[in-house]
Formats: structure tokens, C-alpha cells, sequence
């Protein structure tokens, strides 16, 4: 009779429950569309599309190719692949022993049992990316690219098993296309947004003209940077803006090599006279003297040998120029070299400011410099912005496991998306953390003010009241008072209580003394 509708109703009788949707064509009509965070082609059409696509060329999928290239290609140089290594390992540590990263609950209003099973299906999800090995492949993936994509597998028989498979899907060749479907205002003549379609474009060959195949939006895990271009419709990724100082920082290397290649060595400068030869054989004088006494060695750098090289003619090896007869006669002088080879601030320059783009401080660029844990005004005021820097990252990085875990709830039935929504802002992910300058100052800052509270505990009820040392000296909220105050109040009751001694003498015991039968009393 009654037959299951799926997680959100039940049919009986030939009729189906559900619960009641929010409609969405109550929102007010705007000529703008919706806000987006996450960037995207958009395309405005009308019709009905079909599992395959065409592209035509004519779109963004080239350009976002090509800046994806472009970031990787820069990652691969060696002061910006250093200042990445360091991010990654800042966010992304722990051990064999420990997982990276784990589920917090302890602010969902749910029961325990659901708790149990989410915290089961996190550790499942943890898994199926295999983020213990991968885990900082997976981070250094998604902050080059800026952008990270999953194909989330079920089985089409059993919706209900869940994900059964997490696949990784290269950047370069996805990306996000939103269909807008406008009308007419026929009052103002404006374009009014009716609608929004959001899907994704997979291509094996981006930029070219092959057929595209279209994923649905509940099929692909997509976790983004959350940094956008001028327009706010493409995404960018964190080496964005450093790729002018990388830039800048190559040239400069080459430029310097090139010049030190060129005026490091001295020149030889050879006058020759040639007497009142015509111009044709004192040319010829020329050559024949260059042969004889010229010698380039030339060195390979594919084999590593050195060989006599002598069929090329360059400027920058020795110099032979003709003297007329009333000169001095055959001359040889030396052409030295550079004097500021050594000269390398420029370099240093743009190397600091390669790292100041990556927001990674400067002082981890000097390799020598020692690592000490000290006392907050011993601690470098740049690590404690790099440790907020590194707690943003984390935060939009835990995206990749909300989105994949929401739709694995949803799937198995734990939850609905109404329950989701009233959950996930209590959600949280914790990581696992090597950074100890924000432990140091919290615990220098607790010092300070336990040691101020021994000063001024002598003056309480006469100068200051218990509630404002409290609120000004400890500086604890009406929250975190009221939760002290229970806390305290518990560990007073749980403790036992001691019976009380007594004192009093315990009462003498009362001895009869009989007498002992001898041998004469018998």
C-alpha cells in the first residue's frame, strides 16, 4: 500500500507526500544574474541541450587552458616552487599515526547516532581520495590550478550505496559554462534573468573544435580558489598575481647570465699592418693570419667535453683589425673584462618580491636562517600573517569534503538538504597544525594575564569585583563566564566527600580475670 518516494516523501494510495520545495520563481526578476563565487562561462541560449557539445572555439575554454599552463609552468621555477613547498607543508601536516584532517561536530544540533555515521562517512570520504599519501599532491593541485575538479562515481543500480568512487579530473581540460535564458520586460524593454542552468564542459583536447561531453552539476566535485579576475567571471589561481615578478626575476637571471657570458672574459686585440697592400689582398693578409694563429675551444655542455671549434666566427672572441704602413706596426693589446660581475641586488630584489607576492615571508627565502621558538616579541610579526594566511587557505580548501560529504548524506538517506543547510555552517573541518607561533602567543598572552590576576586578587571586594577582573583582566565574555561558572560548579559535585574523623576515644574494653586451676586445687 505504502510504497518509499525516496528520502523527502512516500507514496500511498496512488498519491505522493513530499515536502513542501522552496519555490524558486518567487524571486524578484533582475537584469543581472544570480552572484557567483565560483566563476564561469556564460552563454546565453535557449532550447534544450543534448549529452554531447560543440565548441566552436569561439569561448574561454582556450584562455583557461592556457592560464592553466601558465601557472604550472611558473610553479616549476625554483624560488616559486620553494615558497609552494613551504605553504604546502604549513597547511598540509600530521604523520602515519594521525590523519591529516578531521570532522568537527560538536556544534550540529543532531543526535548522536547521526554524528556517529557522518563522522563514518568522513572517514570514508578520506579514503576513497586516499588523502593520507595524497594529501599534499591534492592541496599543491588545487593551489596552482586554482581550481579543482572530482567525478563522483555511484552505482546506477543502487543510488542509495553512495559514492563508490572518487575520481580526480585534470583542471585543464574542465571547466564550468552557466546557460542564462533572459526575456523581455515589456514595460521597460530590459533584459529580465529568468533562469540560470549551471553544468560542465569535459573536453580531452580543450581549445579545439572536438565534441564536449556534459556533466550535470551533481556528478563533479568542483572546489575553487575563490579569487576571481577583473570581470569576476573567471577564476584565477593564488600565483596570479605573482606572475609579473616571476617573470621580471627570469629575464633578470638570463639578462645576467648573457652579460656575464659576454663581458667576463678579456678580449684580445690584434693590430696588424698590412703595409700598402691594396684593399683585396690586405684582407686576404687578414684571413690568413686569423687561421693561423686563431683557436676556439668551445665547450659542450650536453657531453661535457671540450673541442677546437674552428668554423665559427664570433664578436665576442678576439679582435683583428688592420694598421696602414706609417703605424706602429703588429700590435697586441688586451680588452679586460666587466668589473661589477659580482654585483647581484637586482636579483635579490625581485626574489623578495616573488615571495611578497605569495604572501610567504621573506626570511624563509635565507636558507641559513635558524628556526627558534621563542617569546611572541622574538617571533617575526610576518609569520603570524603567513599563519592567517594559512588558516584562509584551509578553510576554502575544506570545500573539496562539505561538497562531496553533502551529496554522500543526501544519497544514503542519513539527511535532507533541508537538514544540510541547517548543519553545515556548525560543520567544521579541523587540520592538523605545525605552526607553533599562534600556540606561543596564546599561551605569552595567558601568562601575562594570570600573572596580572595574582597582582590584583589581593584588591578584590575592596577596589574591583569578581566580574570585572573577570571581563577585564582574564577578558572572558558573559558566555564564557556563565560556562566556568558550570564547569566549576560540576567539579565541585563530582567531587567525594571526605567522612569527617572523630576525635573521641574509642570505649574501653572490659576484661574478667578468673582464676587458673593449680595441681593443689585438685
Amino acid at each position: 500500500m505504502a510504497e518509499q518516494a525516496g528520502q523527502d516523501g512516500i507514496k500511498l494510495f496512488g498519491f505522493e507526500i513530499k515536502r513542501a520545495k522552496k519555490k524558486e520563481d518567487d524571486k524578484a526578476p533582475s537584469i543581472v544574474p544570480p552572484r557567483d563565487d565560483e566563476g564561469g562561462s556564460y552563454a546565453t541560449a535557449s532550447g534544450s541541450h543534448y549529452g554531447q557539445y560543440l565548441n566552436l572555439g569561439d569561448d574561454d575554454s582556450k584562455d583557461n587552458y592556457q592560464l592553466i599552463m601558465k601557472y604550472r609552468g611558473n610553479a616549476m621555477h625554483p624560488e616559486v616552487d620553494m615558497a609552494i613547498e613551504d605553504i604546502v607543508n604549513e597547511s598540509i601536516t600530521g604523520s602515519e599515526l594521525e590523519q591529516t584532517l578531521d570532522i568537527n561536530l560538536e556544534d550540529v544540533e543532531a543526535p548522536d547516532r547521526i554524528k556517529k555515521v557522518i563522522k563514518e562517512e568522513f572517514d570514508t570520504i578520506y579514503a576513497m581520495l586516499n588523502f593520507k599519501e595524497l594529501g599534499h599532491d591534492i592541496f599543491r593541485r588545487w593551489y596552482v590550478d586554482g581550481r579543482m575538479y572530482h567525478h563522483l562515481i555511484l552505482n546506477e543500480a543502487n543510488t542509495k550505496e553512495g559514492i563508490i568512487e572518487i575520481r580526480p579530473i585534470d583542471a585543464a581540460k574542465m571547466r564550468k559554462v552557466k546557460k542564462i535564458k533572459k526575456k523581455k520586460d515589456p514595460v521597460t524593454g530590459a533584459d529580465i534573468i529568468q533562469n540560470t542552468e549551471e553544468f560542465f564542459i569535459y573536453q580531452e583536447k580543450p581549445g579545439s573544435s572536438t565534441n564536449g561531453v556534459k556533466m550535470t552539476p551533481d556528478s563533479v566535485s568542483y572546489v575553487t580558489s575563490g579569487l576571481l579576475s577583473e570581470d569576476r567571471k573567471k577564476i584565477v589561481s593564488f600565483l596570479h598575481k605573482a606572475l609579473k615578478p616571476i617573470n621580471q626575476l627570469r629575464m633578470m637571471e638570463d639578462a645576467l647570465v648573457i652579460y656575464r657570458l659576454a663581458r667576463a672574459p678579456e678580449r684580445r686585440i690584434f693590430y696588424i699592418d698590412v703595409g700598402n697592400l691594396p684593399r683585396g689582398k690586405s684582407e686576404q693578409y687578414m684571413k690568413d693570419i686569423m687561421a693561423k694563429y686563431r683557436n676556439k675551444l668551445v665547450y659542450d655542455a650536453k657531453t661535457g667535453e671540450i673541442r677546437d671549434d674552428r668554423k665559427h666566427m664570433s664578436m665576442l672572441e678576439d679582435f683583428w683589425l688592420p694598421r696602414r704602413e706609417g703605424g706602429r706596426g703588429t700590435e697586441i693589446s688586451t680588452l679586460p673584462g666587466g668589473e661589477n660581475l659580482g654585483q647581484i641586488e637586482d636579483i635579490i630584489y625581485f626574489q623578495k618580491k616573488v615571495y611578497k607576492s605569495l604572501n610567504v615571508p621573506i626570511n624563509r627565502l635565507e636558507q641559513e636562517a635558524q628556526f627558534s621558538l621563542g617569546r611572541s616579541t622574538e617571533v617575526n610579526r610576518d609569520e603570524l600573517k603567513f599563519q592567517k594566511f594559512i588558516d584562509r587557505l584551509r578553510m576554502r580548501f575544506a570545500h573539496l569534503f562539505y561538497g562531496i560529504l553533502k551529496k554522500q548524506l543526501i544519497l544514503k538517506g542519513i539527511c535532507t538538504e533541508e537538514d544540510w543547510e541547517s548543519w553545515k555552517n556548525d560543520i567544521t573541518v579541523d587540520f592538523v597544525k605545525d605552526n607553533h607561533f599562534t600556540e606561543l602567543r596564546d599561551i605569552e598572552v595567558l601568562r601575562e594575564r594570570v600573572q596580572t590576576l595574582d597582582m590584583v586578587k589581593n584588591y578584590v571586594g575592596e577596589y574591583y569585583s569578581k566580574e570585572w577582573i573577570q571581563k577585564n583582566v582574564l577578558m572572558l565574555s558573559d558566555e564564557d563566564i556563565e560556562k566556568m561558572k558550570k564547569e566549576i560548579d560540576g567539579e565541585t559535585e563530582a567531587e567525594p566527600e571526605e567522612e569527617p574523623q572523630d576525635d573521641t576515644p574509642a570505649p574501653a574494653q572490659k576484661f574478667e580475670l578468673k582464676p587458673v586451676k593449680g595441681d593443689d586445687d585438685e
